[in-house]
């Protein structure tokens, strides 16, 4: 079984294999163009959001401002018609699965891995040849479609986020949350359903 297999099963895998190593390396050389990029080159940020998740369907609207930084492209499924702020990142450590019209506000994570809480055990180790190694392992995020993440949001591996949700500001998501519901806080948290009274339509005709 290799390192990537393990990482997609949840179980513990080094972070420092090859391959995977091979991949954060092409990422975020990829990354590093994209975030060089004039607000003008749109035909070459197409190519490199292509190259970076490994498709070609990206005939949609999509968008991400830059700079974004990405561990691996190819452990990410997006939906149509998606846009990241400024400071979007993924940590990687399993896979990432975005649905439909999803938004995401500046300065947000999606931190897949995780690692022990003994200390000895997330210690870097190094092989009689010389080789590092570092062990940890990852949970999948899924996010529905119609998902409005705020600002300054921190997903953590493990969490599914049902479709038509909006999660607050500075939240920290570390467990599941239901469909059509606002969620905030460090835990994040329901607080409510949302329904037809939040229309900013009727709020902005009421004056509210």
């Amino acid at each position: 079984m290799t390192e990537r297999e393990k990482m997609y099963g949840g179980m513990i895998f080094d972070s420092h294999d090859p391959e995977l190593a091979a991949e954060l390396k092409r990422s975020r050389r990829l990354c590093d163009r994209y975030n060089a990029l004039s607000v003008d080159d749109e035909e070459e940020r197409l190519a490199i959001l292509k190259e970076l998740f490994g498709t070609e369907d990206f005939g949609d609207f999509r968008a991400m401002e830059r700079p974004m930084y990405i561990d691996n492209g190819r452990d990410i499924t997006i939906g149509k018609n998606f846009y990241s702020n400024i400071y979007f990142h993924f940590s990687g450590g399993n896979r990432v699965t975005i649905g439909d019209n999803v938004m995401i506000g500046p300065c947000c994570t999606l931190a897949t891995g995780f690692h022990s809480l003994v200390a000895e055990e997330r210690r870097m180790q190094t092989d009689e040849r010389g080789g590092t190694h570092s062990y940890e392992y990852g949970g999948p995020i899924h996010i529905g479609n119609d998902v409005w993440i705020a600002a300054h949001v921190t997903i953590c591996g493990g969490v599914t986020i049902g479709s038509n949700v909006v999660i607050g500001a500075g939240s920290v998501v570390t467990r599941d949350i239901p469909p059509g519901v606002l969620a905030f806080g460090s835990p994040c948290r329901v607080i409510r359903e949302i329904t037809e009274a939040d229309s900013m339509y009727r709020k902005r005709k009421k004056g509210e």
